[in-house]
């Protein structure tokens, strides 16, 4: 009986560079896609919800004013062949409804729409011409800005002032009392406070606390030196430090650890809290890198093991 012995090489999956290629694509254009989608979704909303108002509410105004006459209103007046009809110095036309606008609203129209249909009212015609003359959006929009600006501006100013801090104090309180309104005003105001308004709590840097317990590590911004008693009950020197949670940092615990039981981070703040509000997707570049350096020097180290021999009995012929 003879045995022939066979070495099992170790099986390798065939790689996929056609998936790798495509994943790859798509990580380096979603962030500026998303960027630019978030862009253009905020100026949609903004513009929906107040561009878009204040244009009705002037175009209302603009055609309160119209210089519309009536077949009744214009006596004997002759009507020339074209529809035309002189009434003091200025020409009317007629337009599809019957009604007389001015000649000059008419042709201004028409020269603009070219060969779209002319609009089958009087309403309609000075409408048209509001929006192609006064309220087009190259010169609306840089308007709508400045004064949206000015009024963010005079808002800001009313509200730092005492009787502004009343006011909004009043107008929070009758919230607070709207069952469905406060559970959605609430979270929301504490985002835009977190985000726009000025930090009352100065953090000077990132650390790594083992918090809840040993073995966790849990990401902290130092806002102090602590209680002296603490310090002298400890024996050595203490921080105060704020463990954000996630994914809304503006809430957390506040907590005092010995120095020496901490580690000092290289991230800036705002680093450390987009890994915060990311769950810990989002890490400092430098940071992964490090990681993935080591991970590199760690597999490298390790021993490959030789690939086991299996001997295969093979009857004698």
């Amino acid at each position: 009986m003879a045995r022939t012995k066979r070495q099992i090489e170790p099986v390798r999956r065939p790689t996929k560079p056609f998936r790798r290629a495509v994943l790859r694509g798509l990580a380096v254009l979603l962030p500026p896609l998303l960027t630019i989608v978030i862009f253009i979704w905020v100026g949609n909303t903004v513009a929906d919800y107040c561009l878009v108002p204040l244009e009705k509410g002037a175009r209302w105004i603009l055609q309160s004013q119209a210089d519309i006459r009536k077949p009744d209103e214009l006596g004997t007046v002759e009507v020339g062949t074209d529809g035309s009809v002189k009434i003091g110095n200025r020409t009317y036309m007629r337009v599809a409804d019957g009604n007389f606008v001015p000649d000059y609203v008419v042709q201004n129209v028409r020269k603009r729409i070219g060969h779209d249909t002319m609009p089958a009212t009087a309403n309609g015609v000075y409408e048209k011409y509001i929006d192609l003359n006064i309220l087009r959006r190259l010169y609306v929009i840089p308007v709508f800005l400045f004064f949206f600006i000015v009024i963010l501006y005079l808002m800001g100013r009313f509200l730092a002032a005492g009787m502004g801090k009343l006011f909004l104090l009043q107008f929070e309180g009758l919230v607070h009392r709207i069952p469905l309104i406060r559970t959605v005003y609430s979270p929301v105001k504490q985002v835009t406070d977190f985000l726009f308004s000025e930090r009352e709590i100065e953090y000077t840097r990132v650390i790594a606390v083992e918090y809840p317990r040993k073995g966790i590590w849990s990401l902290a911004m130092v806002t102090g030196e602590s209680m002296l008693d603490i310090r002298g009950a400890a024996n050595e020197p203490v921080l105060s430090a704020l463990i954000p949670t996630s994914p809304m940092p503006f809430t957390g615990f506040t907590v005092t650890v010995k120095k020496s039981e901490t580690i000092d981070l290289n991230i800036t703040i705002d680093q450390a809290f987009q890994f915060i509000v990311s769950c810990g997707v989002v890490v400092p570049p430098h940071q992964l890198a490090k990681a993935l350096a080591d991970q590199r020097s760690n597999t490298a180290q390790t021993p490959v093991d030789e690939p086991s021999q299996v001997a295969n009995p093979s009857a004698d012929s």
